[in-house]
């Protein structure tokens, strides 16, 4: 069977159309009596919760085993849903009833496809509604947007490349690093559409980004990259089932520095399971993976507690402060629980949806704020309480 057949690709794209109508649909007739400008910073927003939607299914498709329910792409055995492919499907399940392709875990996989072709439509209109929006401008006919259309662009490429990288994810056979490179997409997608829904909110509601102290600034995009790194580090645990060679806390295997092997657990351009010479990866490995992912996360979790309580000090984005605050503790709670709980599905997708929440907070905050020499800047008025409040 080939591992591509672009025979279903044009029922799917339609597919992805006609799901996408729901959303566009809903936009417009909120804001039938708005400008362009407001429907424009509403379908940015929604966008954005639907790609975060997305995000979460995928760790749920990932999480349940279901990345190579269909072993093909884009469709499923050469049809655009499982329906077509049911002989097939059924044929594998025989075969092994626990292995990767069963009829539950095909439409898990579908599903997924279904949704981020969607939002793949939705970013399209997103994209062709902000040239349009220039170029009024241009004409002067509108006022300046807040965002270069280039952004929106950008967000397109970045979703074509996140599509690619699924694709692979599927015919490389979830290949530990392309896997992990799928997730941080994902996230990068959202940290993408975070920035524009931003900055189309405070530009619709005539409030400027919030002066920040230089060093304060530098601690949000110091805090970023660490996230980044972290959830690099998640992911690569997660692809490589590392999560369980430590199963209590504190200590992992009784000890607070137990047998590991890095350069076999961080050789990245390895199949799953295996490495480069086709060895079996070991449990020293495994747990190396999983160890370096704990004691980042020692550095990780203090950093974000601090930065809130700076925030929240300062009397500056205390809204995103509470959510710094907040997901902090749900990162530390559910990591907890993937350990001593044996990996609920449950704990495990909302550990996934946590960071990548952290990454769409710390986002909004750079994207609401500037830089500002004087720490004892006048204010201006309060950037709003989410990311794009009205939708």
């Amino acid at each position: 069977m080939p591992v591509y057949d672009l025979a279903p690709a044009l029922e799917l794209m339609a597919l992805g159309a006609l799901l996408a109508l729901g959303p566009l649909a809903w936009v417009w007739w909120r804001h039938r009596g708005s400008g362009g400008s407001r429907r424009l910073q509403a379908l940015v927003v929604l966008t954005l919760f639907l790609t975060f939607d997305l995000v979460l299914f995928g760790a749920f498709t990932r999480l349940t085993d279901s990345g190579l329910g269909c072993p093909d792409w884009p469709g499923c055995y050469g049809n655009t849903s499982p329906v077509g492919a049911a002989a097939q499907i059924s044929a594998a399940q025989q075969a092994l009833p626990s292995g990767p392709v069963t009829h539950g875990k095909a439409w898990i996989e579908m599903v997924h496809r279904y949704l981020a072709t969607s939002v793949g439509v939705l970013i399209i209109v997103l994209t062709v509604a902000a040239w349009r929006q220039w170029w009024r401008h241009r004409k002067g006919r509108s006022a300046a947007p807040p965002l270069h259309p280039w952004w929106a662009t950008a967000t397109l490429a970045w979703v074509c490349l996140q599509g690619a990288f699924g694709a692979l994810t599927v015919t490389m056979r979830l290949f530990p690093a392309i896997v992990t490179l799928h997730l941080l997409g994902g996230v990068v997608l959202l940290m993408l559409l975070c920035v524009q829904a931003v900055r189309q909110t405070l530009a619709l509601d005539g409030a400027p980004p919030q002066p920040l102290r230089r060093g304060l600034r530098a601690a949000l995009v110091l805090a970023l990259g660490l996230v980044v790194v972290q959830v690099l580090l998640g992911g690569w645990v997660s692809t490589n089932y590392a999560v369980l060679a430590c199963t209590t806390f504190p200590q992992c295997q009784g000890s607070w520095w137990p047998a590991m092997a890095f350069d076999e657990g961080f050789q990245v351009w390895r199949g799953l399971g295996v490495l480069r010479d086709g060895s079996l990866i070991s449990f020293a490995a495994l747990t190396a993976i999983h160890y370096v992912h704990r004691l980042a996360a020692y550095v990780v979790l203090p950093v974000l507690a601090l930065l809130a309580w700076r925030l929240w000090r300062e009397a500056l984005l205390r809204a995103q402060a509470r959510w710094l605050a907040g997901l902090a503790l749900l990162q530390f709670v559910t990591g907890l629980s993937n350990v001593v709980l044996g990996w609920p599905l449950v704990a495990a997708v909302l550990h996934t949806g946590g960071a990548a929440a952290l990454l769409v907070v710390l986002t909004w905050a750079l994207a609401a704020s500037r830089g500002a020499a004087d720490p004892a800047a006048r204010r201006v008025p309060a950037a709003p309480s989410t990311p794009g409040a009205r939708v």
